[in-house]
């Protein structure tokens, strides 16, 4: 079993993303194993603390394969899509909105291709944020940024690098009962957030929301995982009804800070509790 230690120079996510962790990881990293043989990730996303971790062996899922796709080709075919991210950035203005909404619309196009499309919207979109309607097309309007980083070649060499044996595909949560069986496992959950309140409800990451329903199938995946000796760290919303879930099978939980950056009103950013919980 190996002993996990931050490298120095760690890369860093290559994608903005509603949520991520990086701001965060201060206040994980005393709360992470101190050691494990596989790392798991069923809600990929941003990826920070994989990014951060930079485990020997990882399997990474989500249940977006639009998402999955771009990490398949940042550690399979870096270079050619870094030449795809360069004609999106020589085409994107500011004063031609027009390049955006074509880029957004035209859904079609090789693996690679689509990869370079999410990316580029993911660099020129609103606040960053994926979202789509309930036809499955992604409607985030464009954002007004002067410049973008749309082709950031040294990120996405080092997050290639840091990827180049990592397991990568489309899967439910709960599949990840089918790899993540003894306490040499250790498996992070980044769920989309129980919502506070109706204008907080941000779950339309793909076209199938997650409800309460799916937070309790969540919790009772946890549940079997401890029951193997899995480690196990699951973050949510500082809810009653998280609290009360996780409560009800003796996992630890702990109340820490985080920013809220995902608001149109930038009086409304700030800090606001969220749940650190694990089962160790």
């Amino acid at each position: 079993m190996v002993t996990q230690i931050p490298k120095k120079n760690s890369p860093r996510p290559f994608l903005k993303w509603a949520g991520g962790k990086s701001r965060l990881i201060q206040q994980y990293k005393d709360y992470f194993p101190k050691s494990f043989d596989t790392y798991y990730e069923p809600f990929l996303g941003g990826g920070a603390v994989f990014f951060y971790l930079q485990p020997q062996r990882a399997i990474l899922t989500d249940i977006n394969a639009e998402l999955i796709n771009a990490y398949c080709c940042v550690r399979d075919e870096v270079e050619d899509l870094i030449n795809e991210l360069k004609k999106h950035q020589e085409r994107h203005s500011l004063n031609n909105p027009n390049y955006y909404y074509d880029v957004r619309d035209y859904e079609q196009g090789s693996n690679l291709e689509k990869a370079a499309r999410l990316i580029y919207l993911n660099k020129t979109c609103f606040n960053g944020l994926y979202r789509v309607n309930s036809q499955g097309k992604f409607n985030v309007p464009m954002g007004r940024y002067k410049n973008p980083g749309i082709c950031q070649e040294d990120l996405l060499r080092s997050a290639s690098e840091a990827l180049k044996d990592a397991e990568i595909k489309v899967n439910d949560f709960t599949a990840i009962l089918d790899y993540a069986v003894s306490s040499n496992d250790f498996v992070f959950c980044d769920p989309p957030y129980y919502p506070l309140s109706s204008t907080s409800n941000f779950t339309a990451y793909s076209q199938n929301s997650f409800d309460e329903k799916d937070q309790e199938r969540l919790r009772n995946t946890c549940a079997e995982l401890a029951s193997r000796g899995v480690k196990v760290m699951i973050c949510n919303s500082h809810s009653e009804i998280i609290k009360s879930l996780y409560q009800e099978i003796n996992f630890n939980i702990r109340t820490i800070k985080a920013p809220r950056s995902i608001n149109s009103n930038t009086q409304s950013r700030g800090l606001i509790d969220e749940l650190l919980i694990t089962s160790y």
